[in-house]
This record gives structure tokens, sequence and C-alpha cells, in this order.
């Protein structure tokens, strides 16, 4: 008998460290080069692992846990990878929360470590002790508590791949104090693809696929929706292409903005409340619509009960939950919009609608002279408004630039007046509307991608919710360019105020201090405009300075943000004024 020759087996190699420089060990190995935070007690030994890392890993210090969280969604938002934070235990931890809940809302990949107590000490009360876990667990798409360190590996692999598969989301990992000083042997780290029952990209359909392209080639008025899925799913040149080769006019929500270049013929404008008036008008006489990666979030959809009844419904999207949840679909397609698209450009013949189209210029031709004209040229004895400084903005930028908006009615007038060029270009908070977003997630875009420009569009009052965070731009000397758009008012609440509630303008004043003397105290240029005839060479010098530069606006403060839809009302029910 032939003897079967075996190859011995060796054991793997196995080292032993503490539980805070393995977590450390693994983030690199996950290819973590840039993360946000800020230390504290609990959180403490994995500082000081950090500090051994220097050359592998680059820690920010923001100076807010939520900045941090903010921080890490503008990175991802514009890498493609995981955003990193790191808090302690405690007010710490509980600091992360809105940053959770908004990057749940938006999708976007995050994994947030907390440090917790010491595991003997949990449920005593013990100082800076809050139960996170069960705090967060609404607001990420999973999270543990980790309370030994030969734990840790595991809980950061699953942690990534959670993060990043499927459609993302945030995960939080609680570790204690006890597992971080904790000494155990690791073997080499390995990365997760796989966990039991958790399916996150679903298998195309060919039936779904079939009736899908079945539908598109036969409709006369089709219309395509695109939100986030688009640019999560990095089907640029998929999404393109189909809409190119179909010829189906194409508009978006906040959150699919740039996933197709502004100036493109069939792009058409944006979705929802402050949207476009030709596509809001349009949705409620379409035959087919083709929703791809978007959740009919109600900002978009109005009053859903007289939202699109006349269509047949095409869904496009990778989570189950969404299919049927706000919009019933006469043909869900389950999974990844790259995969879904590129299968359905082989099934879809070449067309063009250009009666339907014509249909979409003449209606933006009623906004253009109704709205658009006066907001882009005000008379010269009206105050200035955001659309002509955002137009200035987009001219002289020629649209190339990472527009990062906070929330409020700088926010629609960004999205509304920039002319966006590249793909991955609009960084804002959609689901949850924070304000105070915009600065330091400006600030984790810029460290995402140093060599694009980077332009945070803030309102008066967004941009002192976290004004201590011009502290990161101090200290790193990160060129982030601050717009900042004073109508000296939050002015969204103060136009609901103005139309709804009878103008009893109610706690919307902003009594604002001296921005130039704050960006003075941080090192930062800065300049102050009132007058229009100083607006364009300002904005020269706001764009070309080395470094980065606060350029303050003075604005129109009682302007009012048009097209409209009031809350309750139907998308044809859109007010141009």
């Amino acid at each position: 008998m032939e003897e079967v020759a075996t190859k011995s087996k060796r054991p793997k190699a196995k080292t032993t460290m503490s539980g805070a420089a393995a977590l450390v060990n693994c983030l690199i190995r996950e290819g973590v080069e840039t993360l946000f935070g800020y230390p504290g007690g609990a959180i403490m030994p994995v500082y000081d692992a950090l500090f051994d890392q220097k050359d592998k890993i680059k820690h920010i210090m923001t100076r807010h846990e939520q900045g941090a969280t903010h921080a890490a969604q503008g990175f991802a938002r514009v890498s493609g990878k995981v955003g990193v934070c790191l808090a302690t235990s405690g007010p710490g931890a509980t600091n992360l929360i809105t940053g959770l809940a908004d990057a749940q809302l938006d999708s976007t990949p995050m994994v947030c470590i907390t440090g917790q107590v010491p595991g003997k000490m949990i449920g005593s009360d013990a100082f800076q002790e809050t139960d996170i876990v069960s705090m967060s667990m609404a607001v990420t798409k999973w999270n543990i508590q980790v309370t030994k360190a030969e734990d840790i590996p595991a809980a950061v692999a699953k942690a990534f791949y959670i993060a990043k598969s499927g459609k993302p989301g945030p995960v939080l990992l609680d570790i204690t104090k006890d597992a971080q000083f904790e000494k155990a042997e690791f073997e080499d780290y390995q990365a997760c693809d796989q966990i039991r029952s958790y399916v996150p990209n679903p298998k195309l359909s060919e039936k779904a696929l079939d009736q899908a392209a079945s539908l598109i080639n036969s409709a006369k008025k089709p219309l395509i929706l695109f939100g986030h899925g688009v640019l999560l799913s990095n089907a640029k040149e998929e999404f393109q292409d189909f809409v190119e080769k179909t010829g189906i006019p194409a508009a978006w929500t906040i959150m699919g903005l740039s996933a197709l270049p502004t100036s493109h013929p069939l792009n058409v404008g944006m979705l929802g409340m402050h949207g476009n008036y030709a596509p809001n008008i349009l949705t409620n006489e379409c035959d087919v619509l083709i929703a791809i990666g978007m959740r009919f979030d109600d900002r978009v959809t109005g009053d859903v009960g007289r939202y699109a009844k006349q269509a047949k419904v095409i869904h496009l999207e990778i989570d189950p939950a969404e299919i049927n949840k706000n919009v019933e679909a006469d043909v869900p397609v389950l999974g990844n919009c790259k995969e879904s698209l590129k299968a359905l450009l082989d099934m879809v013949n070449e067309n063009q609608h250009n009666e339907w189209l014509t249909r979409f210029n003449e209606l933006n031709a009623q906004e253009e002279e109704k709205v658009i004209k006066d907001e882009l040229n005000p008379r010269a004895d009206e105050p200035m408004s955001m659309g002509e400084v955002i137009k200035h903005i987009s001219n002289i930028s020629r649209g190339n630039a990472i527009i990062v908006t906070d929330v409020g009615q700088h926010q629609m007038v960004a999205q509304r007046y920039y002319e966006y060029a590249n793909w991955k270009s609009n960084v804002t908070s959609g689901g949850l509307g924070t304000m105070g977003f915009a600065l330091p997630a400006a600030i984790g875009a810029k460290f995402a991608a140093p060599h694009r420009q980077v332009i945070a569009v803030i309102g008066d009052g967004g941009f002192q919710m976290t004004i201590q965070e011009l502290g990161v731009i101090f200290e790193t000397k990160v060129d982030v360019k601050i717009l900042l758009l004073n109508n000296e008012y939050l002015g969204m609440v103060r136009q609901w105020q103005d139309m709804f509630f009878k103008k009893r303008y109610s706690s919307v004043d902003m009594v604002n201090p001296d921005f130039q003397m704050i960006a003075k105290g941080y090192g930062i240029e800065s300049e102050k405009v009132s007058e229009r005839e100083k607006l364009e060479d300002s904005i020269h010098r706001f764009l070309s300075h080395e470094g980065s530069y606060l350029l303050e606006v003075m604005v129109g403060k009682e302007n009012n943000i048009f097209p409209m839809i009031p809350t309750g009302a139907s998308v044809s029910e859109i007010r141009l004024e």
C-alpha cells in the first residue's frame, strides 16, 4: 500500500499582551489609520496602548465626544471606510448617543468603542458608570459589552464586519477597564466575513429583475428616485449607465445628492419638502416609479396616503425591512444596488423620454421664474440671500468641493444651488437632522480626503452647538473652510412660525457673539461680509486661502426657503410661494 505523506500542522504563533494593546492591534489590522476620540478614566489603558502605535494610527482629539462621532461620520462618508471613535464611560459614552442615532438613520458605517468600569463593579453605581449597551441598543446596528481580554479580537472583527456589510450602520463596543488591563495570549487577528443567520446581501431574484425590466421597458412616463444606497454600494458607473441607457429622468433625496452630477441632463432635481417643483409634482403623474437605494422618508413622500398612487413602484433596496414599510412596492428587488443595476442594465432597452422630460423642463421654468431668479439675483436694495452666496461658491469652486452642511435653511439652499460635479461630495445629516453636525463632520471629511477642498456650510445656530471643535482645527491645522450664513435667527424654525404660527416668533432670535473674535482666539483667519459689492472678492479670498478660514456672511433675516411642501400635504401641493 502506498504511504500517504501528511503535513504536520504547526501551532499558530501566540503573543501575550494586554487587552488594550490587542484592541489597538486589531484596529491596525482592520486598516484604521485615523480615529477620533476623547480620553477618560475607563478608556485610559487604550490611550496608553495608542501611545506605542503613534506611527501607525493617528488619533484626533475632538473637544466633545459628540464631535468625535460626527467627525467619524464625515470620515466614513467621504472615504467609504468605517469611521472609528473612542470615549470613556459614563458621560463620555452618553455623549455618543446623538452621533450613533445620526449614523443609524443615515446608514453610516461606524465603530464606537467605549471604556466601562471594571466588571466586578458593574451594577454598583460606580463612578462614571452607565449601562451604555442598553442605552445605545435602539440607535446601533449591533452592540456588545466585552469583559475578558481574550474576547476582544473576535468582538472587533464582528463589529467591523457588521458595520460595513449589507446596509451599513453604527456598532458600539463597550470594554471593561479590567479587560483592557488583563493580559492574555492572542493568535493572529482574523477578520470576520460571515456570521451565522446574518445575511447582509440578499440573493438577487431573477423573477423580480424580469418584472422590473418589463415595467421599465413599457413605461411611458417613468421616474427614478435615487438615494444614499447608490453611494454606499459604490454604484457610480452602473447607476449613470442605467440612467443614460433608459433615458429616464432622475431625482435625488438629500442623501443621494452627488451620485449623479447636478449638471447631468437627466438630473431633474431634489425631492421632498424643500425640493424642486417638477420632480415633486410629477411623482404623482409618473406611471412607473423606480426607487433606488432610498427608504421613502416622510420628508420625501409628504402625505403617504396620496403618494404616487397612479404608479407601479419598483424598489431596489438591500434591507428587507424597508420594503413596503412606507410605500408598497409592486416589484421589490432585494439586493445590493450595484449588483441590481448591473443585472438590470443588460435587460432594459435603450430609450429616450423626450416628451416626458419636456414636462419637467416646463415645471422647472415655473420654479425658475417664481423662486430661483429672485433667490439667486435679489434686487440691489434687498439683503443678500443664502442662494446667491452659495451660487458664487459653486461658480468659483466649479462644483468640485466637498460640501458639508449642518441642518436648517442653509442646508436646503446649499443642496439646491451648489452644482455638485463629483461623486461623494455631499455630507449632511439627513434622517436625524442634527444641528452641530457640520463642523466636526467637515473635519472628518478633510482627514479622509486631504487633497480635496472641504467647505462646511453652517448657520449661526448650528455653529454654536459644536463651536468648540474649532480647537481641533487650531491644534491639527486641518484645512477646513467654514462658511457661516448668519441671519441672526434659528431660520427654519422661524420660517415655520411665520407660515403656520401667525408669526409668533418664540425663542428663535439669536443674540450672537463676535464670531471673528472667537476665530481669532483659535488662530483661524476670518472675515465678515455685509455688503453685496464685497461678496465675490471675499469668496475668492476664502477659497484660495492656505489653511482654514471663516467667512461670515450676513444674509436676509426673514427670507424663507421655497418651494415647500407643508407638513401633512401631498407632494402635488408643493408651494412656490
